[in-house]
């Protein structure tokens, strides 16, 4: 049995089959509706049911509250329909021409710019490359079916390696392997591209980007992007960490901000210690924001890091700042924890 979708706001409609999200029809039909871990984690896919039934499906609290739920929102990533249903989303727009593709690649590099980070550079087989819009991210794909996810830091036309920001996780079954038994040559499938989090170039307001920890690799590959396109709208970047070390590549933004009077960079710190001898901006990175930006009401914003963060910098920056809800751009780095979280 088939169920027919209607996208209330913007008029489309499309089908889903039975046993199918919304997320996955919507995709299916060649329309993309904000997404980003697809497991009911972030939040990103978040919307509104506004007819029909629904099953919810399985997801954490922390991305769909009792309180949302009933104020009539689903996550899309996870919810399935039961009878034809309309919704609210918040964007959609045609997938174009970049297809996501399932592409073996081969560890070329391995970097460990701090003791808890690893830059890994992927070679992929001769004669292919990967098609991305800056900010999208990529699943490893595990042996034993599962996926984790991770934003691609280079941009795309820096495409002689994929390069991945990784984190480590104790006890994380893959990060442990990157930082104890991982190797140059080892060879990894992913799939690619995915995800909604990229830079609305259709807009010329002035852009502020918050980035926690590793959350600065699509950042990092949007920025890029946008130099290289000689974009011209003012940037801020702030980049937040507990310590000092925590900003991994802090020479390349201060190397930003040098040769680009189009963009200005505050680092943050939230924990330094007396030994760290640091001298700038501290305490939370998105109340950094606030304190520089009080009216965020003619900007964009795209956050990315630990749902902490981006969770905290939507609801400061929405309810005390003036940004306008459809202004504020996300990526959530939830870790496999979060996604096991259900609700």
């Amino acid at each position: 049995m088939a169920y027919q979708i209607t996208i209330r706001n913007t008029g489309h409609r499309f089908t889903a089959e039975q046993g199918q999200t919304v997320l996955q029809a919507a995709l299916a039909a060649d329309l993309v509706l904000p997404y980003g871990c697809r497991d009911g984690a972030c939040g990103s896919c978040k919307g509104r049911l506004v007819e029909g039934q629904f099953d919810y499906g399985s997801y954490s609290q922390k991305a769909l509250s009792d309180q949302d739920k009933g104020n009539g929102y689903a996550l899309f990533c996870q919810g399935k329909p039961l009878s034809d249903i309309v919704i609210e989303a918040r964007e959609v727009r045609k997938a174009g021409d970049i297809q996501v593709r399932t592409l073996p690649a081969r560890v070329h590099r391995i970097e460990r710019p701090c003791d808890d980070v690893a830059i890994l550079y992927l070679k992929l087989p001769a004669n292919e490359r990967l098609q991305f819009i800056p900010g999208q991210y990529l699943d490893i794909l595990l042996r034993d079916g599962a996926r984790r996810s991770f934003s691609m830091g280079n941009a795309p036309h820096d495409e002689e390696f994929v390069q991945l920001h990784v984190r480590h996780v104790p006890g994380g079954s893959f990060t442990d392997h990157v930082f104890g038994k991982m190797k140059e040559r080892d060879i990894l499938r992913l799939e690619a591209p995915l995800g909604t989090f990229y830079l609305r170039e259709e807009s010329a307001k002035p852009i502020v980007f918050v980035a926690s920890g590793t959350g600065f690799a699509p950042i990092k590959s949007i920025i890029e992007s946008a130099f290289r396109k000689a974009s011209g709208r003012p940037m801020t970047l702030y980049w937040g960490g507990r310590r000092p070390r925590d900003l991994y590549m802090n020479e390349i933004p201060v190397h930003w901000a040098t040769e680009h009077p189009g963009l200005r960079y505050v680092p943050v710190i939230s924990e330094a210690l007396p030994e760290d001898a640091w001298t700038g901006r501290t305490g939370l990175v998105h109340r950094a924001v606030m304190e520089d930006f009080p009216d965020l009401s003619g900007h964009q914003v795209y956050a990315c890091g630990v749902p902490v963060m981006v969770d905290a910098a939507r609801r400061d920056f929405t309810a005390l700042c003036g940004l306008p809800e459809e202004d504020f751009f996300c990526d959530s780095f939830t870790t496999a924890a979060d996604k096991a979280a259900g609700g």
